[in-house]
């Protein structure tokens, strides 16, 4: 299904039958994909008055509860809600759904931290000298080596993150909606400061509702870097973060 889609005066085509996933999976148990030292994720099948409600227990559906965490459990999407004392529901966020987007690899640089740790960083440079003057409203970072998609446990990986500088020309230069495949834009253990989402955001200089965050990306190797049509779609969740599946359409010529 090819479909034509007009923004700032240009006109792009697209065959939404294509979709490229970028989201990670959400399943039950050990093993599973997590972040921040959260418990894994539990499914378990209601039980009321000695009844398991299990179709392989003998019910006529399944049931289940499902306790997970949007940040720490699979591909999510936040709003500056993550820093401020008021929620500011994502789920609610958006208007559309549908927005321009470019994807770029990148290979974090070596840095010395303050506590004398050896951090990978994405620099400043490195982001400006991939985007160039058609400003996308949303920018996908995959961070180099690729990552064969393997569920893994991020927490006290001291993962690699963004320059707050890097966030601040993002936001500087228009750009709405920023993802990437790490569990954060900032340091893993940074004493609370979040620079980088501060920064994004200009908080709390401003309590920006426009602007949105996506962590804990797959970004599949068969997705080359360039321009795309992104459809962002999330769970509307009352709350800070939600579930999200960003799915990207190639443009055609």
């Amino acid at each position: 299904m090819i479909a034509e889609i007009t923004h700032r005066g240009r006109t792009f085509r697209v065959d939404l039958s294509k979709p490229l996933d970028l989201s990670q999976p959400l399943r039950d148990g050990d093993g599973q994909l997590r972040a921040w030292w959260v418990d894994p994720v539990r499914m378990e099948p209601v039980s009321n008055e000695g009844k398991t409600y299990a179709v392989s227990a003998g019910a006529p559906v399944n049931f289940r509860t499902i306790t997970f965490n949007p940040h720490g459990h699979g591909t999510h999407t936040e709003s500056v809600g993550h820093i401020s004392p008021e929620i500011q529901p994502v789920g609610g966020q958006f208007k559309r759904y549908f927005f321009t987007a470019q994807v770029v690899s990148l290979l974090p640089e070596e840095r010395r931290a303050p506590d004398n740790r050896t951090d990978l960083v994405i620099t400043l440079e490195q982001i400006r000298s991939f985007v160039g003057d058609q400003v996308p409203e949303a920018l996908i970072i995959r961070t180099l080596p690729q990552s064969d998609g393997a569920p893994r446990d991020w927490s006290g990986t001291n993962a690699p993150y963004l320059q707050s500088t890097a966030c601040a020309w993002i936001r500087s230069i228009g750009i709405r909606h920023l993802l990437l495949d790490l569990p954060s834009v900032d340091r893993e253990e940074d004493g609370g400061v979040l620079a980088a989402h501060h920064a994004f955001w200009d908080y709390p200089n401003t309590v920006d509702t426009q602007r949105t965050i996506s962590e804990l990306l797959h970004i599949p190797e068969t997705v080359r870097d360039g321009d795309y049509l992104l459809e962002l779609q999330l769970a509307h969740f009352v709350n800070d973060a939600a579930p999200s599946r960003p799915v990207l359409y190639a443009l055609l010529p």
